[in-house]
């Protein structure tokens, strides 16, 4: 009878097999990419869809109250979520990179392709700054200066895939350099804009709701500074989504010389 009920428990039971070695860093590195991710994303998506609108709807005097109880905790999940979104990207990233590289016959190879990646992004972020700064004129106007990072975007891409692809380039490699580089300069936008307007905006909003007073005059051009970039990342975001998930599902880069 014993044998029996064990023979049970033996058909009914799980069937793991744990790989070992680097499988187990790249699914660690995979699961916390993800849920980081998810978290950034989906916050940015609710202060575009749903934030921003709905406290443009309240008064001030109850926006004061509202906004920094709400920004001042959805921002630290939103930057740190980002940075860590990003950080563990890089490092699947090099894992990639060095096993192109290997296969390149060139280890060195996958430094090589990380800087250029960084550099080309980095160089892109330093013209893409500026276009999100308020400015009066003709660069006022939202339509020109969303062509304009579009084309910033666009030229950084291709200069991504130029550099970096080779006849051993995988499709998962060069599909990351663009997702990857797009994720990255969003991430600037969070820190680099977004969280310094909010940042001082939860501050003044907190000095305005315990004094009575209005807000500074500055406070509108901080908050559609800090706007404008999340809705330039907003954007930015689905065509990101599109390359991290044609890395693994949609093969059409890799090979691009062959």
């Amino acid at each position: 009878m014993v044998k029996e009920i064990s023979a049970i428990v033996a058909l009914l039971a799980p069937r793991f097999s744990f790989p070992q070695g680097a499988a187990n860093e790249e699914i660690a590195l995979r699961w916390l990419h993800l849920v980081a991710g998810v978290m950034w994303i989906g916050l940015l998506y609710f202060f575009n869809l749903i934030g921003r609108p709905a406290l443009t709807e309240l008064d001030s005097s109850t926006r004061v109250k509202v906004f920094p109880v709400l920004m001042s905790r959805a921002m630290s999940w939103f930057r740190w979520s980002a940075l860590i979104t990003v950080l563990v990207g890089m490092r699947y990233f090099t894992i990639i990179l060095k096993s192109d590289a290997v296969n390149a016959g060139n280890p060195n190879l996958m430094w090589e392709w990380f800087g250029v990646w960084l550099l080309t992004w980095v160089v892109a972020y330093v013209f893409l700054y500026p276009l999100q700064m308020p400015w009066k004129g003709a660069m006022d106007k939202i339509a020109l200066r969303s062509l304009l990072i579009t084309i910033v975007l666009i030229a950084a891409s291709w200069i991504t895939l130029e550099l970096n692809a080779t006849p051993e380039s995988s499709n998962s490699h060069l599909c990351i350099a663009v997702g990857g580089g797009l994720g990255f300069i969003m991430m600037m936008n969070v820190w680099g804009i977004v969280w310094r307007a909010q940042k001082r905006l939860i501050q003044w909003s907190r000095e305005s709701a315990a004094s009575g007073q209005p807000l500074p005059k500055d406070a509108e051009k901080l908050r559609n500074w800090a706007h404008f970039a999340a809705r330039v990342a907003f954007y930015i975001s689905f065509p990101m989504l599109f390359f991290m998930g044609a890395a693994e599902h949609y093969p059409f880069l890799g090979g691009i010389l062959k």
